[in-house]
């Protein structure tokens, strides 16, 4: 398993953040006063020194955040014999760190660290075993539905040529992200044959919408129209009724499995 595809939005947003912070308004001041001149110098020096503290900043804190990783070639656990390797649990440890750093948590903390890292094995683990579980009921995905969702990928950040970009970046061909869809779409066919659920009813979604909707007012914010966002709830209800069901489901799984962790 190689988890470089959570990465992908990851690679994005650091692309824009660098993007963002290489821009900057350029104004002519050839004809403005002398001192007008010398307080705009003053404000960009002062920029300047704030972009230096900021940047000292993040790289202290991805100095600690590389500091929870472990070599690529380690083996971190085994699951039913199959290895997960330190690449692995790496890549899912910088999506878990992203994720507890946008809730606004320190992910560097002694205590999130080893938060994390349970996370982390524990997310692994589970992966593990329902795609071994999908492989032995020989769960497929087709050509189709992995073309379908390429497209998506693509669409998602940009166009083809905008993906192989960022592909590019994170070292990963087209035909590796092509299989770990595949895997994708393997584990979430096995969960809906494993844990079935019923669709959301029309009711429930709008019922969901209105109480989004007057969180939204609450902040000042104008929510979307349904019809932008009804797919999203539909979806999001669906997980939620998923959600006890498939804890249940991976813990039978876990206690007929022989797991050894390593880390």
């Amino acid at each position: 398993m190689n988890f470089k595809k959570m990465l992908l939005p990851f690679a994005a947003g650091a692309l824009a953040l660098g993007l963002a912070a290489c821009s900057d308004d350029e104004e002519n001041t050839a004809d403005a006063p002398e001192e007008e001149t010398a307080q705009q110098e003053e404000g960009a020096s002062q920029d300047e020194a704030s972009q230096e503290e900021q940047q000292a900043a993040a790289e202290e804190m991805q100095a600690k955040l590389d500091e929870q990783k472990v070599e690529d070639d380690e083996v971190v656990a085994t699951v039913n014999d199959e290895e997960i390797s330190g690449e692995d649990y790496n890549a899912a440890l910088t999506q878990i760190q992203g994720q507890m750093s946008q809730m606004g948590q320190d992910p560097t903390s002694e205590e999130a660290a080893e938060q994390i890292k349970t996370q982390t094995l524990d997310t692994l683990v589970n992966q593990t075993l329902i795609l071994q579980k999908a492989n032995e009921e020989e769960v497929t995905a087709s050509e189709e539905e992995i073309d379908e969702e390429f497209a998506a990928f693509q669409e998602q950040f940009g166009g083809e040529e905008a993906l192989n970009e960022i592909l590019e970046e994170q070292g990963m061909e087209v035909d590796a992200l092509r299989e770990q869809i595949a895997e994708s779409l393997k584990f979430d066919k096995y969960i809906e044959q494993a844990v079935p659920v019923e669709e959301p009813t029309d009711e429930e979604i709008q019922e969901a919408y209105d109480s989004q909707a007057e969180q939204y007012e609450a902040a000042g914010q104008e929510m979307p129209d349904l019809e932008e966002v009804s797919e999203n709830i539909r979806m999001s209800l669906m997980q939620q009724k998923q959600q006890e069901p498939l804890v249940e489901h991976v813990e039978e799984l876990k206690e007929a499995a022989d797991i050894e962790l390593l880390i």
